[in-house]
């Protein structure tokens, strides 16, 4: 059974983060800006296999080894048991072999903007891939069934933004026999305050002035089970969510987001403004 909200008074963005990367580490950021697709930068760059087949620790559990960061206006990926490597790329590649790539059922155009980035991240994965980018040119509509506009997003597994509750965390957390991090669902927003799976009926609110709309809980799948330090792998927190968060064959954890005027900017500390 889905648990209904209790209070919703004071609830505040807590944590953001960002992906650039599609299935790799994200980043802990104070701020991001909003863009037509979700928060700059986020997972505008993905791993393919030579089909142009979109990869992640679905099928490469190790990925999650592979770090990113910001750094001097380009993107830097790292290893975490690897410090010494290191491979820099533009937030916004100028060039490259432009691809068909496909993420799920979606089929767009990307960019091979690095094929020495590729070859890096190859040889330390020990899969042949590429990594490409989404140019600003590719429009990638969310599901019709969920749009409220045009709503585009990145190569998100379907929508723009990801929110989840501090508290629903600390609830699984109460329930697991070893407690996992908020990584493990790789959201954009954790917000503190509230009952335990309030994002489960906040369909309408506002951070900063900006309307967002919550349109459809998240189906969380064996990506939550890799261990985001060793990327090894297990049966929790999946198999204890469950238990009790098993809707139409499906198991529920975090609410999508659309945000249809897609500009501003959200911080750590902002309010959510709920009607």
């Amino acid at each position: 059974m889905l648990q209904p909200p209790s209070s919703e008074a004071d609830c505040r963005v807590s944590a953001l983060y960002v992906y650039p990367v599609k299935s790799l580490a994200g980043i802990a950021v104070d701020a991001f800006r909003l863009t037509d697709r979700g928060p700059e930068h986020d997972r505008r760059w993905m791993l393919v296999d030579a089909d142009g087949r979109f990869l992640t620790q679905r099928e490469h559990p190790r990925l999650a080894l592979f770090t990113t960061a910001f750094e001097g206006g380009r993107l830097v990926i790292g290893h975490r048991h690897h410090p010494d490597d290191r491979i820099e790329l533009p937030l916004r590649p100028t060039g490259g072999e432009t691809l068909r790539v496909s993420v799920w059922d979606d089929v767009c155009e990307a960019v091979h903007a690095s094929p020495e980035a590729s070859a890096g991240i190859s040889r330390r994965l020990g899969a042949t891939v590429r990594i490409v980018h989404m140019p600003d040119a590719t429009r990638r509509p969310v599901d019709a069934d969920y749009a409220l506009q045009a709503d585009i997003t990145s190569f998100s597994d379907g929508y723009p933004l990801l929110l989840i509750g501090q508290a629903s965390l600390d609830d699984l957390n109460a329930r697991l026999p070893v407690p996992v991090g908020m990584e493990r669902f790789r959201p954009n927003i954790v917000f503190s305050g509230g009952a335990p799976y309030m994002e489960d009926r906040l369909h309408s609110f506002t951070l900063n002035g900006i309307p967002f709309q919550g349109v459809k809980p998240c189906a969380r799948c064996v990506l939550t089970t890799v261990d985001p330090l060793t990327g090894g792998t297990g049966p929790e927190p999946l198999r204890t969510l469950a238990t009790y968060r098993s809707r139409g064959g499906k198991v529920l954890f975090g609410m999508n987001l659309l945000c249809p005027a897609a500009t501003g900017r959200i911080a750590v500390g902002d309010m959510l403004a709920i009607p």
